[in-house]
């Protein structure tokens, strides 16, 4: 693969990546090493080696994956980036895609939101925008943003997401009652306004979108 001579001047954009499959920081930090205007400061494992190392590098753009195994996952690791002095931008490069995980990324600080599948050209581009503070988003990724603001869903709040962890264990609604300390009544009202935000109708749709869009603990 070949790039464009760096210009003149241009100072090299400082990266830190953190992946816990250590395959995939190989094959990312081989690709990240060809870019002439792009300089690898650091790889982490999991999100508190990736806050350690940001704190010694400095660096401009942390490459973060979402699902870090053990320890915190990363969100929370983009959240207290975010927080640090200097604080670097966060490019999130994951294979999910759903709206959750893409709300959840940008409310914790999150500059960008990239799929694995990308070319590696658009990941160059994505990193540069970052460093500037600039929004980079994968196509698919700006598509689920574009329709949920042209058709917002009202947001479920924390007691229907206390009943839909109950759903998904498969509890019925006396035992759903038991559990949260609320009437079998409460339970069916609850029930109906769940249905209508996630746009189901059954208890199977409701448990199946909430796993989808990782509404679930």
């Amino acid at each position: 693969m070949t790039h464009p001579p760096e210009p003149p001047g241009r100072t090299p954009v400082r990266i830190l990546v953190c992946d816990d499959h250590a395959v995939v920081r190989a094959g990312l930090l081989a690709l990240l090493h060809s870019a002439p205007d792009i300089e690898v400061v650091g790889e982490a494992g999991g999100g508190e080696e990736a806050l350690a190392l940001a704190r010694k590098t400095a660096p401009d753009v942390v490459l973060m994956d979402l699902q870090l195994g053990a320890g915190i996952d990363g969100v929370e690791t983009t959240r207290r980036l975010r927080s640090l002095h200097p604080a670097p931008h966060v490019l999130v490069l994951t294979t999910y895609d759903t709206d959750a995980d893409v709300t959840r990324a940008v409310e914790a600080g999150a500059t960008g939101y990239l799929l694995k599948a990308e070319r590696a050209e658009d990941l160059f581009t994505a990193i540069h925008a970052a460093a500037q503070g600039r929004p980079a988003l994968s196509p698919p990724v700006a598509d689920r943003v574009m329709s949920r603001l042209r058709n917002p869903r009202p947001a479920l709040t924390p007691r229907e997401r206390d009943i839909l962890a109950q759903l998904a264990q498969g509890l019925p609604n006396h035992a759903i009652a038991r559990a949260l300390y609320i009437s079998e009544a409460t339970v069916k009202t609850h029930l109906r306004r769940i249905y209508d935000k996630l746009g189901v109708d059954t208890r199977a749709g409701a448990v199946a979108v909430a796993k989808e869009q990782r509404l679930l603990p």
